[in-house]
């Protein structure tokens, strides 16, 4: 039986990959380390925590001796760290808790693991390894910077980062080959881009509009609406990770990457559009709806919900322009490949979200950081 440590699975593609393994693989336990910040929702893997394959634990990944406890309680074949303060904005208001979280939490997460890991030195004085471990770095395509209109980021692309959020997130990457490259150690690192679907947090842009239309407000778009992204459905992102772990080359880097490539106001008109057309077709959602406009016949109308709920604001500092990935290489040596479509993946997550309201309700309020009492408090 392997043993994960997955840190920050309360989040959003952290919860998605820990509900995925759970479901794919039999053998294994999972042990989650999750701070639950404002972005973590224990009430989202609060149906996979089981105390027998899968353990919560709350905390910091920056807390030297909890890591260490866990390291001494738990053999850990594998680290997935996903812990990490995540939102280009925040990190423009706030810059140095990024830097906190997700570089010097990185380092400690890796520092224990190695410390757990070393067996012994070989004759040139490097650390001998336990068999089959691995430090797996899940990282960002924002570390590469941004491009023009035409190619894609590859793993030799420079890293150039433009935020806040994404400087930390290569300073841990570099981190993390710095281990390898320092101390031999197994390690892998894998750069996404951008994810959507199921357990989105509401302030990112696709949960965020479909918040916005059924509360009856304007849609706001940064700039003219023109920065590209390259999207990638969270579950098929979860299974490139999958495989880099399991099977990935110890030391390498794998980009992941959609093959969906849209400007935000593409994406921004598209949801609308299916949100439209889910309404036209379900009455149940339309009775979602807060802002409640009535036919002459008395049936409730969905024609505002068109472009006209677009309204652009002020551009983010320091917003680059195109993202794109060129996933050759993960698809050339695992088989990997994005399996869903952005016109499949953008009508499940819309569909899901508005079956969800709950949950978006109570992320939305904050209700969701009171869980972990609920859950916990009287033990």
């Amino acid at each position: 039986m392997k043993t994960y440590l997955v840190t920050g699975a309360a989040g959003f593609i952290g919860s998605n990959y820990l509900k995925y393994i759970l479901n794919i693989h039999d053998d294994i336990k999972v042990v989650v380390l999750d701070a639950l910040t404002y972005a973590g929702n224990l009430g989202t893997i609060a149906d996979d925590i089981d105390n027998e394959r899968c353990i919560f634990v709350r905390g910091d990944i920056g807390d030297a001796e909890l890591v260490g406890r866990l390291f001494a309680t738990y053999r850990f074949d594998y680290v997935v760290n996903f812990a990490a303060e995540s939102h280009v904005d925040r990190s423009i208001e706030n810059p140095q808790l990024f830097l906190q979280t997700n570089i010097l939490g990185t380092q400690n997460l890796l520092e224990v693991a190695r410390r757990a890991w070393t067996k012994g030195k070989d004759e040139t004085g490097y650390p001998t390894w336990q068999r089959g471990v691995r430090f797996h770095q899940v990282s960002t395509d924002e570390v590469y910077g941004s491009l023009g209109v035409e190619g894609y980021f590859t793993e030799d692309t420079p890293l150039q980062p433009h935020s806040p959020y994404s400087a930390s997130k290569t300073s841990a990457d570099l981190v993390v080959m710095a281990y390898r490259d320092t101390y031999k150690m197994p390690v892998s690192v894998t750069r996404c881009s951008n994810n959507y679907g199921p357990y989105h947090f509401p302030e990112k842009l696709i949960p965020l509009i479909i918040k916005n239309i059924l509360a009856g407000k304007q849609l706001p778009v940064y700039g003219n609406g023109s920065n590209v992204r390259d999207w990638l459905y969270v579950e098929d992102h979860c299974k490139a990770i999958d495989l880099v772990v399991t099977k990935g080359r110890d030391g390498e880097i794998y980009n992941v990457g959609g093959h969906n490539e849209r400007t935000n106001l593409q994406i921004v008109k598209l949801t609308i559009a299916t949100i439209h057309r889910l309404m036209e077709e379900h009455l149940l959602y339309r009775n979602m709806l807060k802002k409640q406009v009535k036919n002459a016949d008395g049936s409730i109308s969905i024609d505002w919900i068109n472009d006209d709920l677009i309204t652009f604001v002020k551009d983010r500092l320091g917003h680059d322009q195109r993202y794109a990935i060129d996933p050759s290489k993960i698809k050339a040596e695992l088989g990997w490949y994005p399996e869903t479509t952005f016109e499949v993946g953008i009508v499940k997550t819309i569909e899901w979200n508005l079956n969800n309201q709950k949950w978006v309700e109570e992320v939305t309020s904050g209700d969701y950081q009171k869980y972990y009492d609920r859950m916990y408090g009287n033990r």
